[in-house]
């Protein structure tokens, strides 16, 4: 790939960046990442019945640690808990509260539904190839930097 292709693709990632920072302003102390585990938390639930912190860290492809840090955050502020399983103590699953859940549906139902209406014109197969090229770019940066080894 020419160079100047792979500037375009990384302004292109800037401006993906930028439309992020678009999302609706949160409440104090609500980072945009709790949202993003929230949901992760939530379709990993309905999907196995209960939700690690390896699982959750596996889904996002994100390193552990970092993973038990947020959820640590999010467990102070209320939007999860830790259980510890009643077969294994040294296996903890991860729950949403209500005020979670409650923090998911406003923010899911208040910005991604009126903006699934207003991007109409971005077909399923476009946005299906933009969600692929930018996943198979994050795999390459991580594995270029030594992630998940």
């Amino acid at each position: 790939m020419k160079v100047e292709k792979v500037k375009e693709m990384m302004d292109a990632c800037y401006m993906a960046k930028r439309v992020r920072d678009m999302l609706p302003e949160l409440p104090e102390g609500v980072a945009p990442s709790y949202i993003k585990y929230l949901d992760v938390i939530h379709k990993l639930k309905q999907k196995n019945g209960k939700v690690r912190i390896s699982d959750i860290s596996d889904a996002l492809k994100l390193p552990r640690p970092g993973v038990t840090r947020t959820i640590k955050k999010m467990e102070e502020k209320g939007y999860v808990r830790k259980t510890i399983s009643r077969e294994d103590a040294r296996i903890t699953y991860i729950e949403i509260t209500e005020v979670g859940a409650a923090l998911t549906e406003k923010y899911n139902h208040k910005y991604f539904t009126e903006l699934a209406e207003s991007i109409q014109n971005i077909s399923e197969e476009e946005a299906d190839c933009m969600i692929a090229a930018i996943e198979k770019l994050y795999r390459i940066m991580c594995e270029r930097r030594g992630y998940f080894e």
